[in-house]
């Protein structure tokens, strides 16, 4: 929709402020330039009609808060088990922004402008994670070659992508989700897959071990498994029937959380051996699952 702005002094008077408003605008944070527009480039060619192009509005605005806002941290645990403190982060405070913009846009001539932005919090603070990391709900452990540098390297990108992961409750996990895109972009090698019964070679080759021995853990800890798809040939990492493929155009692992505190996967490599546990609180009511010993 377009926007036509007509001030309470009539449209002679603002458009009189319109031909003498400067054409650019530097858009500062902190004090720090991060753009400057023109006020040209959102105007329809109304010749003395001063019409709004929103698309192209909206399409600076998203692109202006891609560039400058600051994505939050959830708080962590380090490798020693030490509390790294969540980071605040930050995005545009778009109805500030806009109303700023429109002053400046239909009269005003003020040249700079800093962006309005709002906080955003993470969704699990130091407090949160020292309250779910207390009672250990589930564990699996499984091995692999360490030498095997390609598979190796996919397995620890893996791990690291899941650890620290929080699940509140009702929420569901997604492997694929939580993992994303395994690329080569992002590290991913290529090494041994089972594609339809038979040894290939793709992007990601043993991620599957990730996938399956977080399976074994989160059933351990009693959680709901939503969706899981064996191999089409058995792996030699897990006890027949305890594995958990995935493809990320293909299979997921998706389980959910049923009980009424959050949960915490830790998941880390040591030595050959892959290691993931599940935490919660110590109030948590949960009833674990006798599940196969593992077979490292």
């Amino acid at each position: 929709m377009n926007i036509i702005f007509s001030g309470i002094v009539g449209l002679m008077l603002l458009f009189q402020q319109v031909n003498l408003a400067p054409n650019s605008l530097f858009l500062t944070r902190d004090g720090k330039t991060v753009s400057i527009i023109d006020r040209t480039a959102f105007t329809f060619p109304y010749p003395g009609l001063p019409i709004l192009n929103t698309k192209k509005y909206n399409q600076f605005l998203d692109n202006l808060d891609k560039q400058i806002s600051v994505e939050p941290e959830n708080a962590k645990l380090d490798q020693y088990g030490n509390i790294l403190p969540e980071r605040v982060g930050s995005r545009i405070y778009r109805q500030a922004f806009t109303e700023q913009f429109y002053s400046y846009y239909f009269g005003q001539r003020t040249v700079k402008m800093e962006v309005p932005m709002l906080s955003v919090y993470p969704s699990v603070d130091s407090e949160l994670l020292g309250n779910i990391r207390t009672k250990r709900i589930g564990r699996y452990i499984t091995s692999f070659n360490s030498q095997n540098k390609k598979r190796t390297t996919n397995i620890q990108l893996a791990a690291k992508a899941i650890n620290n992961y929080v699940v509140f409750p009702g929420d569901t996990f997604s492997f694929n989700r939580v993992v994303g895109k395994r690329t080569a972009a992002k590290g991913y090698l290529r090494a041994k897959v089972i594609v339809r019964g038979e040894y290939a070679e793709d992007i990601g080759g043993g991620i599957c071990q990730v996938s399956s021995t977080l399976f074994n853990a989160v059933d351990n800890a009693g959680l709901k498994i939503v969706e899981r798809f064996s191999h089409s040939r058995e792996v030699p990492y897990i006890p027949p029937g305890r594995d958990a493929t995935v493809s990320w155009y293909g299979p997921d692992f998706v389980f959910k959380n049923k009980y009424n505190q959050p949960v915490l996967i830790q998941a880390k490599t040591l030595g050959n051996l892959l290691i993931i546990k599940v935490f919660s609180s110590d109030v948590v009511d949960y009833i674990p699952r006798k599940i196969p010993t593992p077979t490292y």
